[in-house]
């Protein structure tokens, strides 16, 4: 009888007509379908953006919830390798904006960076 431990930090914020979701910590299982009901009992008038920043692993069941959180018409932040290239493979739509993109990630300094630009796909 094994029973998983959740390493899952969810922070949400209110900001400019959004809710921002940041995740921390091992996006997985029990705690990836904690944040879709998360996701599904927020006010559908903000906008939903997720932070995946501070991600450091996300298996099959975050990825679908990721997906999931996709087609309700989320967005995503990505400051470092690992969730950008999650976000590329899943093709997760990025928050364009710099300076919001800054904010969004906690970085109020500005000194984040630029979330890849996707335009050059067809």
């Amino acid at each position: 009888m094994s029973k998983e431990f959740i390493m899952l930090r969810v922070e949400k914020e209110k900001l400019d007509g959004a809710l921002i979701c940041r995740l921390e910590g091992r996006f997985t299982g029990e705690g990836a379908e904690q944040v879709r009901t998360l996701v599904t009992r927020c006010d559908s008038k903000l906008e939903l953006v997720v932070d995946l920043t501070e991600v450091m692993f996300i298996d099959a069941v975050g990825e679908d919830v990721l997906s999931f959180v996709r087609k309700l018409g989320g967005q995503f932040v990505a400051e470092t390798a690992y969730s950008r290239d999650v976000c590329e493979r899943l093709q997760l739509p990025m928050v364009r904006n710099h300076e919001q993109n800054s904010q969004l990630s906690g970085n109020r300094g500005g000194n984040g960076h630029r979330p890849a630009n996707n335009s050059h796909r067809q």
